[in-house]
């Protein structure tokens, strides 16, 4: 099995801490390779974030992103940078959100993970494009598992991610029955994940929206 992640985002009340301990404690028995906590544009989590890398470090025995980077660069910097495979929507164009792309891999980045997407295509193609600019850094896919619709549809028009019409369709069939989006979520992901190793992705990077149970059924169809 390739190295996995995972991504939590700060919690902010008593019940979003609970929702963080029981995903956190589920998906630390799939040995990732580190943990990391989203930072809120603006800094609009500040006073949450450091919170929940250190409870996700003592109290469940993950690896805080800056311990690994520490212990495996010593005293340098390991720096991991964003990358969007269908094209940053504030960018002006696909080739200027290239060029982006490589000015930050120039700056020190040692490498990068991706936002989330549903069209493996998009991954390979930026990958080759990059690496035709003289980019060779290791450029890990971020994974979006399934559990609710509306809220990934949410989620896709506000960053620009595109849900191929098909999983739309399928999704939408389904109506309001939960476990079916849920199946079919980890169906479509899991293929989307095998896609992306066969083509060489070095590991996956799952956006857990600190919950377990969808991360948790693609895993389970990818072991």
């Amino acid at each position: 099995m390739p190295s996995i992640s995972f991504e939590f985002f700060p919690p902010k009340t008593d019940e979003q801490r609970t929702q963080l301990d029981r995903a956190a404690a589920i998906l630390k028995a799939l040995a990732p390779e580190y943990v990391s906590v989203t930072f809120g544009a603006g800094g609009s989590t500040l006073s949450y974030t450091g919170e929940t890398a250190q409870r996700l470090h003592e109290k469940h025995g993950l690896t805080e992103l800056v311990r690994f980077i520490r212990e495996y660069s010593g005293d340098h910097f390991h720096i991991e940078v964003a990358a969007y495979p269908e094209t940053h929507p504030q960018a002006d164009d696909a080739h200027a959100d290239l060029r982006h792309f490589k000015a930050k891999i120039e700056a020190g980045a040692n490498g990068a993970i991706t936002q989330y997407f549903f069209n493996p295509d998009a991954y390979f193609r930026f990958v080759d494009d990059v690496q035709r600019l003289g980019v060779n850094v290791p450029i890990v896919p971020g994974i979006m598992p399934i559990a609710n619709y509306s809220q990934l549809k949410r989620f896709s028009d506000m960053c620009g991610a595109e849900i191929p019409r098909w999983i739309a369709k399928r999704m939408q069939a389904h109506g309001d029955d939960a476990e079916s989006i849920r199946a079919l979520g980890a169906e479509v992901v899991a293929q989307l994940c095998r896609r992306l190793l066969d083509g060489g992705a070095p590991g996956l990077h799952f956006y857990t929206l600190n919950r377990a149970k969808a991360t948790q059924g693609v895993l389970e169809q990818l072991r």
